[in-house]
């Protein structure tokens, strides 16, 4: 059983992290199927945009600290952790923000310490109304929120609700992450993958380089000053205005008409 399900239609590859009985956690075997699928939609041109969801009750709850080994012979298990982290974990999450395509994220269950970071590591990010966000690494474990959590965080909702979703031991459900901007949308648990669907296909529309447009500008913004991003933004449209999806999107705009831009 493979620990990831991939599933293509309409452009839009669907793919569900498959460990159900476990409530899905970010286990090896998970995180290698998962780059795996990162790589097939980086070199299959037909996908034009990405779907991740989690089968069963959970969208994934982090570590299985169930399932961790003593170290090897002469090395901590910090030393061990940290260097799994940085061959294999840290790799995924920037392997899914580079990817070519926008990636949705459909948060159907629990996303729980390292699960919260995948789960917004998405461009864009919906819930199910049951589902909840909670970061139990500094209140019950002692160890700081990873796999992205204190980058992702902060920028989305804030210095305030990010230490306190670090310290409060509190579960954020899903009404108050769209309320507070941590996630675009809560949807009805039975609509969830509908929805989360149909605006993938939206977003499979797009010119196909938007989405990396997109990241870049926004990631610019937070390192920049104000003249320092006008400037990026303008020299962006210096190159971009030259290309064939402004070209196509302007006459689709005179002739009333929705753009049809090419492929990837």
């Amino acid at each position: 059983m493979s620990a990831v399900l991939w599933d293509l239609q309409e452009g839009v590859a669907t793919l569900t992290l498959n460990l159900p009985a476990k409530l899905n956690p970010i286990a090896l075997d998970l995180q290698q199927a998962l780059r795996g699928c990162f790589d097939r939609v980086r070199d299959d041109r037909s996908v034009r945009a990405v779907v991740v969801t989690g089968a069963g009750r959970s969208f994934c709850v982090g570590a299985d600290l169930s399932a961790m080994r003593p170290p090897s012979e002469g090395q901590s298990l910090g030393d061990q952790t940290a260097d799994w982290m940085q061959s294999t974990s840290n790799p995924l999450i920037e392997a899914m923000r580079a990817l070519p395509v926008p990636v949705v994220c459909a948060v159907n269950g629990p996303a729980a310490g390292a699960g919260v970071g995948l789960a917004l590591a998405g461009d864009i990010t919906l819930a199910a109304k049951s589902a909840y966000f909670y970061l139990s690494f500094l209140p019950r474990l002692g160890v700081v929120p990873d796999l992205g959590c204190t980058w992702f965080i902060p920028r989305l909702v804030g210095p305030a609700r990010a230490m306190g979703m670090s310290l409060l031991d509190e579960r954020i459900g899903a009404e108050r992450a769209a309320q507070w901007g941590l996630i675009w949308a809560c949807v009805e648990d039975d609509l969830l993958l509908l929805e989360a669907q149909q605006v993938a296909r939206r977003l499979a529309r797009l010119p196909a380089h938007a989405v990396i447009e997109a990241r870049r500008a926004l990631d610019a913004s937070a390192r920049h000053t104000l003249p320092e991003q006008l400037h990026y933004e303008s020299e962006r449209q210096r190159e971009l205005l030259n290309q064939p999806a402004f070209a196509e999107g302007v006459a689709a705009f005179l002739q009333k008409r929705a753009p049809e831009f090419p492929g990837r």
